[in-house]
């Protein structure tokens, strides 16, 4: 009599035979063979399972290897073979979840690595690809191409490639070189894809939607322009000055209530790979009316008119992929007009009078999982000032920020999620003209997206403060693309708070707004349409901008 423990296992002769077959290629003989069997191991599992794949009875081979791998969790095996289950059917996503498992058993599988790499490649997705491919010393790059011509000098670009033909393309240099590329300020969103050879190499071919001159043609150049003409209001831009990318942007607003005059120009610095520069004006004449509410019941509580005039230098450096810096000098005057302090502002807060700013700044990629499509990136910003008035005085203001973008889908931006943290504080008497802004404003990048910073078309209903707090979740839900158009639905919820100065200019509460932002893009030029509702006063706002 055989003992328990004996039956429960298949003889080592049947055993050595059904491997033997599946050396032999001889599918049948072992599907067969181990389907008549009373009981089955895990390398019976494996090898049934297997074979049956190899006959394209998918369903039945994968059932055949979960049940190896229940018996063998740890084999790498059973997921990486459940894996081409899954990509026979072209079930990609779920290939990869096995592929991964996979690799968490034998991180240095060089055929599950290539595998891996092949399958994030056929869904879009380079960058994942090339983290298991790198792996393995893969993709070599057999030539650089352009996807169309371009205007922009080839040396200018060429300088910013962290890559050659007859090299390996490794994800560290592809992200440093659309960095670099992107810096030049021409290229809209600069793209590399690979295309396969016969023998196994790529080639490296760029894919850069270039802005040359006003615009790729005469309709986007116009729309560009005037994006903003609803509100008294025109962008004037010209790209890539004499091949060299040296681009000039400039706003032109015309509005009563804040005229503003403001131009840019950037280019590469000296030729340097790595740097860029950028010098500006920014003028400015606005009224402002200091208000607790841009709607209902209201009171002025101070009023004002700033003029004040900024010029500034700035240097940027694409050091690599994950970390950006700049430096500059910002040179300013200030003069403010019509004051009514009433109960809001003292004359500490208006110090008219020149200024001179050093300004520094890094960005720097903290956490970039590709395969999940997640990038998790920060940054900080740092001013020390002086200001010449009736009483000098020196203000610091210090500012971070973590951003996280999260793709959900295995490829496209369908339901594209980003979650932004800020916040900032300052040491010193700070100019009126420099506090923060909590709110809508086209000259403001602090959103709250139920709060307008103006009414009655003039500055002064948003809360204003030194210190503040601003969390950004949304998540945008794509409706519509044709190429030209594309259309975007956004449900966003906001929460932020400011202080620091007094209690009429700033609220000390916490604010909620929730809403939705409708995001068209026509021709390249981007505009918002937005509904936010204030959780806490139950206010509604709308509110319209272009180029965000």
């Amino acid at each position: 009599m055989l003992g328990a423990g004996q039956a429960a296992r298949p003889s080592s002769g049947t055993k050595a035979q059904v491997q033997q077959w599946f050396e032999q290629s001889r599918w049948q003989e072992v599907v067969d063979t181990v389907q008549d069997l009373p009981v089955h191991d895990a390398d019976l599992d494996y090898f049934y399972g297997s074979a049956l794949a190899q006959l394209g009875r998918w369903p039945e081979s994968r059932s055949a290897l979960l049940d190896g791998r229940r018996l063998r969790p740890r084999d790498k095996r059973f997921p990486i073979e459940l894996a081409g289950v899954a990509f026979k059917q072209k079930r990609y996503a779920d290939a990869a979840a096995w592929l991964r498992r996979g690799l968490h058993l034998d991180p240095a599988d060089s055929y599950a690595n290539d595998f891996l790499g092949t399958v994030y490649f056929i869904e879009g997705n380079l960058e994942a690809a090339l983290k298991y491919w790198n792996r393995i010393g893969k993709p070599q790059i057999a030539a650089v191409t352009r996807e169309q011509p371009l205007g922009v000098r080839p040396a200018l670009l060429d300088r910013r490639l962290a890559f050659a033909a007859g090299e390996q393309l490794e994800l560290r240099n592809l992200l440093t070189s659309r960095a670099r590329i992107e810096n030049l300020g021409i290229f809209v969103a600069p793209d590399v894809r690979l295309a396969a050879r016969d023998g196994g190499d790529f080639d490296a071919v760029l894919n850069l939607a270039e802005r040359d001159g006003f615009g790729s043609n005469r309709w986007a150049a116009l729309a560009s322009v005037f994006s903003g003409a609803g509100y008294q209001t025109v962008y004037p831009q010209y790209f890539n000055f004499r091949q060299s990318a040296i681009n000039f942007s400039s706003l032109l607003r015309w509005d009563d209530q804040k005229r503003r005059a403001a131009l840019d120009i950037t280019g590469p610095l000296l030729g340097n790979r790595k740097r860029s520069y950028r010098i500006g004006c920014d003028l400015r004449n606005e009224n402002w009316a200091i208000r607790r509410s841009f709607t209902g019941v209201a009171p002025v509580l101070a009023t004002l008119n700033l003029r004040r005039a900024v010029a500034v230098a700035e240097i940027r450096s694409v050091e690599s992929g994950s970390w950006q810096w700049s430096t500059g000098v910002e040179i300013s005057d200030r003069d403010y007009r019509s004051v009514s302090f009433g109960t809001a502002l003292t004359p500490q807060q208006l110090m008219p009078g020149p200024q001179l700013k050093a300004l520094a700044s890094t960005d720097y990629t903290l956490w970039r999982i590709p395969e999940h499509r997640l990038v998790v990136e920060t940054s900080m910003s740092a001013q020390l000032a002086r200001v010449w008035s009736q009483t000098p005085g020196v203000y610091s203001q210090l500012e971070g920020q973590l951003a996280a973008r999260w793709l959900p889908k295995i490829a496209g931006d369908d339901f594209r999620t980003e979650v932004r943290v800020q916040g900032g504080g300052a040491l010193g008497s700070v100019p009126f003209d420099e506090l923060h802004m909590l709110g809508m404003e086209r000259d403001n990048d602090l959103w709250l997206r139920a709060h307008i910073g103006t009414r009655d078309g003039i500055k002064g209903s948003a809360p204003l403060g030194t210190e503040y707090f601003l969390s950004n979740v949304e998540v945008d839900k794509n409706l519509y693309s044709n190429g030209l158009i594309t259309v975007k639905l956004s449900p966003f919820l906001d929460t932020g708070t400011i202080s620091g100065v007094s209690a009429e200019l700033a609220t000390r509460k916490w604010l909620w707004d929730a809403g939705l932002e409708f995001k068209v893009r026509v021709l390249g030029v981007g505009m918002s349409f937005v509904w936010g509702r204030d959780l806490r006063m139950g206010n509604n706002a709308l509110y319209f901008a272009s180029g965000r």
